[in-house]
């Protein structure tokens, strides 16, 4: 697990952390509310990556809250548990691997199926509004995680956000080319996509190997 750098004064130290913890609430918050409405109109329309976008977001959520937890933990002890927060981003990259399996499931399902889902115009709203809201949050947490030395809480936190960016677009094409083209495939296979990344993320996370973006520097 990662520390802050022998640079950063307490105060400073301090300030980045409560900055971790607001944008952690801000993510529970925001995800409630998207991943009800997604979950809602996905079920309603019948469109798997739409639910599983909403799952994302309660996944998302759910990692935010533990990663909420130990930083506020910091806060009150003034320093990290180290294996506490060891076992909090293992549990954080477990919710990677829950999304992915739930994502394929219900995607073979529907190919296999041939389910036939409808499009849906609140769900491409919503998913246009993750696009712009998503690629800030995640680059906010990106930045606070670097600024603290690599902090791995923080950096698994965003790696989350980043995820619901990409399945965010990938589902949004998906709707977008399914009410142009008809073809229902295109739903289960952007969800594939999305297990995919969010594999790849949760193996990242379980081996405390996440790393900042290049352009975190600028």
């Amino acid at each position: 697990m990662s520390t802050a750098p022998a640079a950063l004064s307490a105060a400073e130290t301090e300030r980045l952390t409560r900055r971790g913890l607001r944008l952690a609430q801000f993510t529970v918050v925001y995800n409630v509310i998207e991943g009800a409405v997604a979950i809602t109109v996905g079920l309603l329309a019948g469109l798997v990556s739409l639910v599983g976008f909403g799952l994302d977001s309660g996944i998302e959520s759910a990692a935010s809250v533990l990663v909420g937890l130990r930083l506020a933990a910091r806060l009150r002890h003034g320093e990290a548990d180290e294996a506490k927060e060891r076992r909090t981003l293992k549990a954080v990259a477990v919710t990677f691997f829950v999304l992915a399996a739930y994502v394929i499931i219900e995607g073979v399902r529907s190919l296999v199926g041939g389910e036939e889902p409808e499009t849906s115009l609140v769900g491409i709203v919503l998913l246009i509004a993750s696009v712009v809201v998503m690629p800030l949050l995640a680059r906010a947490k990106r930045r606070v995680g670097t600024q603290l030395g690599g902090d791995q809480l923080i950096l698994a936190d965003a790696a989350e956000t980043k995820i619901c960016v990409l399945l965010s677009i990938s589902t949004l094409l998906g709707l977008g080319l399914y009410a142009v083209t008809g073809a229902a495939w295109l739903d289960p296979v952007a969800g594939f996509i999305i297990a995919a990344f969010a594999v790849w993320e949760g193996k990242e996370a379980w081996e405390g190997e996440l790393v900042e973006d290049d352009d975190d520097d600028d």
